[in-house]
């Protein structure tokens, strides 16, 4: 067991919580007609293409139609931010994956890194409303890093792709604030 499934959410609990509320909505990620696009980092490019392989097959496997997929790939994870915010400013996406690797080394280039991707990418989501899964590893490890990008399940690549598909789903079925839609 990891530390996720021990603190994992129970699927009856949705149920339970709907059964309480007005409305509840949950997003899925069964859909294949989702505009994706995909930023990969080439910066440990051995690990990122194992998280794009497992993006790809999350993807596939969810009914996505590869001609609707655009991948980019970005020198390095701290350029993710400016790719996803060009894409989502075009209208052309229902969602955006970021994927990279930030192996924490012996200098603090780990923390500037890993910090400003995540901080730059949720800023795109919040700026523009188009959700950005967040598929940059960031370990202490090479091991690390290769074990989540491994094929098959736990692939954090394949992840990130249910995760971008799920919200694309949800923000498609959450009522737009008046004077906003």
């Amino acid at each position: 067991m990891t530390s996720s499934d021990a603190v994992a959410l129970d699927p009856r609990a949705i149920e339970a919580f709907a059964a309480r509320v007005g409305t509840s909505v949950v997003g899925d990620a069964a859909t294949g007609r989702a505009r994706v696009a995909v930023g990969c980092a080439k910066f440990n490019g051995g690990v990122t293409a194992r998280l794009l392989e497992g993006a790809l097959a999350g993807l596939a496997a969810h009914g996505v139609d590869p001609a609707t997929v655009s991948v980019a790939w970005v020198p390095g994870a701290f350029e993710l931010p400016v790719a996803a915010l060009r894409w989502a400013r075009s209208g052309a996406f229902d969602a955006l994956i970021a994927l990279g690797a930030v192996i924490r080394g012996e200098t603090a280039h780990f923390d500037f890194v890993a910090g400003q991707c995540a901080a730059g990418l949720q800023r795109v989501m919040l700026d523009t409303g188009v959700p950005v899964a967040f598929g940059v590893l960031t370990t202490d490890t090479i091991e690390q890093a290769l074990a989540r990008s491994a094929p098959g399940a736990g692939n954090k690549g394949y992840e990130a792709a249910l995760t971008a598909l799920e919200m694309a789903n949800l923000l498609g079925r959450l009522a737009v604030p008046a004077g906003q839609g």
